[in-house]
């Protein structure tokens, strides 16, 4: 089944939006370094991110219903059923701000008992002033899991690239006012309280644009069910499995490579790894432009769409990570030696085996982006964290036996386990099978057809008239 329009013009601003999500990520970590460094010292520049990654914690308050919502509202109203996703929304939204305001209460009184700047061995940074720091940005994290489930509204009636741009500017605006305060010489504690007091206006904003945009999807609590809630719970829990196997893959493997080799190793591995996830991050830029019209096509019963979407992403996604691969395997090694400054020795055949994990992940991630979007991960998550697990554990025994050749190829392992299990899952929730699957891998999109180039192309001249 082929497109049609409307479907592919949201495909193609959803992936322009990713592209300014990202760019606005990088900006965000180019910009603050240099200038905090410039107007802070050092030391209280460290104090300052050691402080910063405590509230990060937070964001696993809401237990998933943020990402479970999204999915099961996008899938309703694809379906009609606007007073279900009216009664998911109200239900996922009372509940988030019951946790949030039970998690800053329990912060509250953690932060008045505990001793924090000295658990933390800080010097530069007093007890009061690390304490309201730590409450400051612990409001900001817990704030945007309110403005997961807000974006997730837009996502629900297929604007999802206008959520996407509009939550990325409210993200720079929120770090714009952080480095003002910076720059206008207010301390750490004040810093905090001017990007908390940002962040409250962000979300106040959104919900007028929400309530603007979307009038049925009204604020309150007379649909909200406790129901709703325990219907929805299993796969909520069920997607905190997916950054708790992150960890074990990221942090994880990294303590194997430090356990079973030292120190040095593993910044010739850690550095290696991070030139390879630049082709991973395009993934699941690929996986999160598909998410949303995935959502749609499964909640209306369109098969042959769904289908279609799948081969389409699938495709997508490997084409993106063999030219990246192509590139990395031409230019890594020159890039790891400048930006490191020589003082990590480019390894060709330790990048080239990180780089084939990349492919074997982008098939199954991006497969399994049709399970979790249809809200049916459960046992996905499952066989992620024993595919993580399994992955640190033979990280340690291969790099022992083979050094770093062998850790890098346990990641390869890993991945192979989940393709065995995830692209046959993903198939049967797209009434899809192997054969014709693949065969659609090989298979050039009619859209792309010289025909159909040229075609377009002589639709595109001035004075043309069809």
């Amino acid at each position: 089944m082929t497109m049609d329009r409307s479907t592919k013009r949201r495909l193609i601003l959803g992936f322009l939006t990713n592209w300014v999500g990202r760019l606005a990520s990088t900006i965000i970590q180019l910009v603050q370094v240099p200038v905090f460094l410039h107007f802070w010292s050092v030391p209280l520049y460290g104090e300052w991110m050691i402080v910063n990654s405590i509230p990060a914690y937070l964001s696993f308050s809401n237990i998933g219903f943020g990402n479970v919502a999204g999915n099961e509202m996008t899938m309703m109203v694809a379906r009609q059923d606007r007073q279900g996703a009216l009664r998911v929304f109200q239900s996922c939204w009372w509940l988030i701000c019951i946790l949030c305001v039970g998690t800053i209460i329990l912060l509250s009184g953690l932060l008045y008992y505990l001793p924090a700047s000295r658990l933390l061995k800080l010097t530069n940074l007093g007890e009061a002033d690390t304490k309201w720091i730590i409450f400051y940005l612990g409001v900001s994290v817990l704030l945007g899991q309110l403005e997961q489930l807000l974006q997730s509204a837009y996502r629900s009636i297929g604007r999802y690239a206008f959520g996407s741009l509009l939550k990325s500017s409210l993200t720079l605006f929120a770090f714009a006012c952080m480095i003002l305060a910076v720059i206008f010489g207010t301390g750490p504690r004040a810093t905090a309280l001017v990007y908390a007091i940002a962040n409250v206006a962000c979300t106040m904003l959104l919900c007028i644009l929400v309530h603007r945009d979307i009038p049925w999807l009204r604020f309150g609590w007379q649909h909200a069910s406790f129901a709703e809630i325990r219907r929805l719970a299993r796969p909520a829990i069920a997607f905190m499995g997916f950054p708790l196997g992150n960890a074990l893959n990221l942090q994880g493997t990294l303590l194997a490579v430090s356990y079973a080799l030292g120190p040095t190793d593993v910044v010739i591995f850690g550095t290696a790894r991070t030139v390879s996830r630049v082709a991973i991050q395009m993934v699941q830029m690929v996986n999160s432009t598909f998410e949303p019209e995935m959502s749609i096509a499964f909640g209306a019963g369109n098969f042959e769409l769904t289908r279609s979407l799948l081969r389409r992403a699938c495709q997508l996604a490997l084409l993106t990570a063999i030219l990246i691969v192509t590139v990395m395997m031409t230019f890594g090694p020159w890039f790891l030696t400048h930006w490191t400054g020589g003082h990590v020795p480019p390894s060709r055949p330790l990048l080239a085996i990180l780089l084939l994990v990349v492919v074997f992940y982008a098939l199954w991630s991006t497969s399994a982006t049709l399970m979790t979007s249809t809200n049916q991960h459960q046992r996905l998550a499952s066989y992620y964290l024993f595919g993580t697990a399994l992955a640190c554990f033979l990280c340690y025994v291969f790099a022992r036996l083979y050094g770093l050749y062998g850790a890098a190829a346990s990641l390869l392992i890993s991945e192979l386990v989940m393709n065995l299990y995830v692209v046959p899952a993903c198939l049967r929730v797209a009434h899809d099978t192997l054969p014709a699957f693949l065969a659609s891998m090989l298979r050039i999109p009619s859209d792309f057809h010289p025909a159909s180039l040229l075609a377009r192309i002589r639709r595109s001249k001035p004075g043309f008239e069809s």
